[in-house]
């Protein structure tokens, strides 16, 4: 108390929180614990799970000469486009990502739940990359949904990279982005063969989960990692060479893993482990911790 006026109220640690802080987190949670948002986040990995379908088909295919389009999410959402029903799929699609990139946003504002407090910062940065990317998704999904999408892939990658090149500083940012995909290419490889992702389900413990979705997810999670990583690369090797055109999408990633020496068995195994990580999607959609 000073001068008889009681002291403003501080969380542990001594660390005042403003009224507007408190606020906007009291808001984020109020968001976060609502049953349509929980509901709409599970579409989201359902609709993540169709694309990975897609594209898992669309590599198998590009490993044989013969893909009828780009072996990446915007090539899966134009294979979406030109379907039956496409138009209300995207849609579908567009407002499950929208919610499960508010859902990760929100944990990035209040806090990822059983997470420590060395943990913390990390599991925070983690979840706003992620918010951003179902951001993205659901951006292009309505893109698309309302027939603006465009096709580009790597040429889009290319230009942007060499946009990011030119400016000062420019090589380090794309060396940097490169390094940072291939670690969490490596991530994916470590969550599969670990079986990690586990903790990402419900009912797990129980039983509930069967070995089949056990199984998708660590063949997924490993199939993935390694498209990423090698996308990763290739954005590192722009970066040593100075030459955006060694950058580019997933359709470059997978075209260069088919170039190798048993190249096209590599990728029909990549497209094929891809789609499992779909299928596996499709199980979060119902089992993911919310």
């Amino acid at each position: 108390m000073v001068n008889g006026t009681p002291r403003p109220s501080r969380p542990p640690g001594g660390v005042h929180v403003s009224s507007t802080s408190q606020s906007a987190q009291g808001a984020a949670r109020q968001a976060r614990n609502h049953p349509a948002v929980r509901t709409l986040a599970r579409a989201g990995y359902a609709a993540s799970g169709l694309l990975h379908l897609i594209i898992g088909w669309l590599a198998v295919q590009l490993a044989f000469g013969s893909s009828s389009g780009q072996a990446d999410s915007s090539g899966a959402m134009q294979q979406v486009s030109q379907a039956p029903g496409g138009e209300i799929l995207l849609w579908a699609a567009t407002v499950g990502f929208a919610a499960l990139g508010l859902w990760e946003l929100t944990e990035a504002i209040i806090g990822v739940p059983g997470v420590s407090d060395k943990k913390e910062a990390g599991a925070r940065v983690k979840a706003a990359g992620k918010g951003i990317l179902y951001a993205v998704l659901a951006f292009t999904a309505g893109q698309y949904a309302t027939g603006s999408g465009s096709g580009g892939g790597g040429n889009k990658e290319e230009s942007l990279t060499a946009s990011v090149m030119g400016a000062p500083g420019g090589v380090l940012l794309v060396g940097a982005v490169g390094l940072t995909v291939i670690g969490v290419g490596i991530y994916h490889i470590y969550k599969g063969a670990t079986k990690k992702f586990l903790e990402d389900l419900r009912g797990t413990g129980g039983g509930t989960v069967g070995n089949a979705v056990v199984r998708l997810g660590q063949v997924g999670y490993i199939a993935k990692g390694i498209a990423l990583g090698v996308l990763g690369g290739l954005f590192v090797a722009a970066a040593v060479t100075h030459d955006a055109d060694q950058a580019g999408g997933m359709e470059e990633a997978l075209t260069t893993v088919r170039e190798q020496p048993f190249g096209v068995a590599l990728l029909v195994v990549l497209g094929v482990g891809i789609a499992a990580y779909g299928v596996y999607s499709f199980a979060r959609a119902r089992y993911a911790k919310l």
